[in-house]
């Protein structure tokens, strides 16, 4: 089983835009860190939508689906994500949410369930790896709680799909870590008119 983080960024490294809110959950100015997943045929199958481009995003999009079994995200991605996602939302797959208010968990059509857990980025993780069975765990953000995890060494690969568009204000990825050194393998580099899709594996 492996950890992993995978993440749009922009060239300066922005990974979302400024004054993020349910109704604005990617922050002003992060459309175009997006923009290049709408149209991929594998996003839209999951979206419940037909049609879209079959190119080779969509291959690496269509990978990451069927390569994860759970999911751990923060409690600001859920809220700022819960409406638009709806009640049959992509993930298909267990999510644990990190947060401080306790909630009942949730069961949404499509596979996807929603526990909300209490008590810490391990204890998540813990219950993310119970769930996924012989699949990946994906921490799937936002910023925070990816930072989280990359501080504490337990993302095993990190893939990032950098946009070409610079954001000049948001929230950093790589902020808030310590000065200790990381020393990443690269896996591959796929370039596409639309992004540069980096994966690397953290040496442990």
């Amino acid at each position: 089983m492996t950890v992993t983080a995978d993440m749009a960024i922009s060239l300066d490294g922005y990974v979302a835009g400024t004054d993020i809110t349910p109704d604005n959950p990617a922050g002003d100015g992060a459309e175009a860190l997006f923009e290049w997943i709408h149209n991929l045929a594998s996003w839209r199958q999951r979206q419940n939508m037909t049609g879209g481009e079959d190119n080779r995003d969509s291959e690496l999009m269509r990978e990451w689906f069927e390569a994860t079994g759970a999911v751990v995200m923060g409690r600001t991605m859920y809220d700022t994500g819960e409406e638009f996602w709806g009640d049959n939302p992509p993930f298909r797959a267990p999510v644990l949410v990190l947060t401080r208010r306790p909630r009942p968990t949730l069961v949404k059509e499509g596979g996807t369930t929603f526990t909300f857990v209490t008590c810490g980025i391990h204890s998540a993780l813990a219950q993310a790896k119970a769930a996924a069975g012989n699949k990946n765990v994906d921490i799937a953000g936002g910023a925070s709680t990816v930072q989280q995890y990359l501080e504490a060494g337990l993302i095993d690969e990190l893939q990032l799909h950098v946009v070409p568009t610079l954001l000049g204000a948001g929230l950093r990825l790589f902020e808030h870590l310590s000065t200790a050194p990381r020393t990443l393998q690269p896996v591959r580099v796929v370039g596409t008119p639309l992004a540069t899709h980096l994966k690397y594996r953290f040496v442990k």
